[in-house]
């Protein structure tokens, strides 16, 4: 059985970071925003529409498919989505089954299970996660203080929200994860050597 780890993280906490370089430390595959590429491609959706569906965002006012306009009724989002959802799933089982992987949130721990994925949690103070969102934040995007820390604070909601409909445990809940780690006021980068040895332990474990 093939060796996965799944990140799921609090916005700003530095968890897709800590999923690439562990992936890198590893020698193994990182799926991050990938994922939505190639579920765009499956379902000939727009690949903004696919974020914001798998990210549970209120939809735009854009075309949903790729050079086509119409007006949608609820009944065609409702069955979107659930296209959407099945074809993360499916792709999802692909590449876990595919080789040994690190995958960055899209539920990657509720819908791996059956796999028995090493499961991590990232999170941070707020402080911490406002410092690193604003210095992510693109030199010509003006936002305030306040502003960001609503962003933060309904990204957050989404993902716990979207974790909800899958999973019997509340996201973020301890119980439903094989290590927590908290990156308040820590360079993401050093914490990788001990991450990569508790993995390698734990997958030594289990094997």
């Amino acid at each position: 059985m093939n060796q996965i780890i799944t990140i799921s993280r609090e916005f700003g906490s530095g968890g897709r970071e800590l999923g690439r370089r562990l992936s890198e430390t590893l020698g193994i595959a990182y799926y991050d925003q990938e994922i939505i590429t190639e579920i765009a491609k499956r379902t000939e959706l727009d690949e903004d529409y696919v974020r914001q569906i798998t990210e549970n965002k209120p939809a735009a006012p854009y075309p949903i498919h790729i050079g086509v306009s119409f007006q949608r009724t609820v009944n065609e989002m409702f069955m979107q989505k659930v296209t959407v959802f099945r074809e993360q799933c499916n792709l999802l089982k692909e590449l876990a089954e595919r080789s040994d992987c690190v995958i960055v949130g899209r539920c990657a721990d509720v819908i791996l299970a059956y796999l028995n994925p090493f499961r991590i949690f990232v999170f941070a103070d707020q402080a911490s996660k406002l410092s690193r969102c604003q210095a992510r934040a693109p030199e010509h995007e003006k936002i305030s203080q306040t502003e960001m820390e609503r962003r933060m604070r309904r990204i957050d909601m989404n993902r716990a929200r979207q974790h909800e409909m899958v999973a019997g445990i509340p996201w973020g809940a301890k119980d439903g994860y094989d290590l927590c780690i908290n990156t308040s006021g820590k360079e993401i980068k050093s914490l990788i050597p001990a991450i990569a040895n508790y993995a390698a332990g734990w997958f030594g474990e289990k094997g």
